[in-house]
């Protein structure tokens, strides 16, 4: 018998469904899991699982929320590019604090918050974006 089939598994480790590995160089051997990727890692696997089923059975609509916060900035750059080769045939509504998804989007809204704790949105031009993400990246 294995050592591993006395081992105790965790729910994690016993799931059933698609098995996916990934590589992010150009090694033909290697293959990672899920479980072994970086956050930014996995953010890009499920990006590409959304772009392929986009693909294949499009929606009309997408809405992503902060999905470039654990992408390096090649990353960001990346997907905000074929975010924008896409958005030909969907709309993509994005969330963002970070400055490369602005370089190609078209439209910009800005949440405000007043005295009260009341949000508004209103439209702003890429110049404010663009000083706004800037401002919350001197913060942290």
């Amino acid at each position: 018998m294995d050592e591993d089939e006395d081992a105790p598994q965790s729910a994690i480790d016993n799931y059933t469904g698609v098995s996916i590995k990934v590589s992010f160089n150009s090694k033909v051997d290697e293959g990672l899991r899920i479980q072994q990727l970086s956050g930014g890692q996995k953010s890009l696997v499920a990006l590409a699982t959304v772009f392929a089923i986009q693909k294949c059975d499009p929606a009309p609509f997408y809405l992503f929320d902060e999905i470039d916060a654990n992408l390096d900035a090649q990353y960001r750059t990346a997907v905000a590019s074929m975010i924008q080769s896409l958005s030909s045939t969907a709309q993509f509504i994005t969330t963002t604090f970070r400055p490369e998804m602005l370089v190609s989007a078209d439209k910009f809204y800005g949440v405000l918050f007043n005295n009260q704790k009341v949000s508004s949105i209103r439209a702003i031009k890429r110049e404010e974006a663009m000083e706004f993400v800037d401002q919350e990246a001197q913060a942290q």
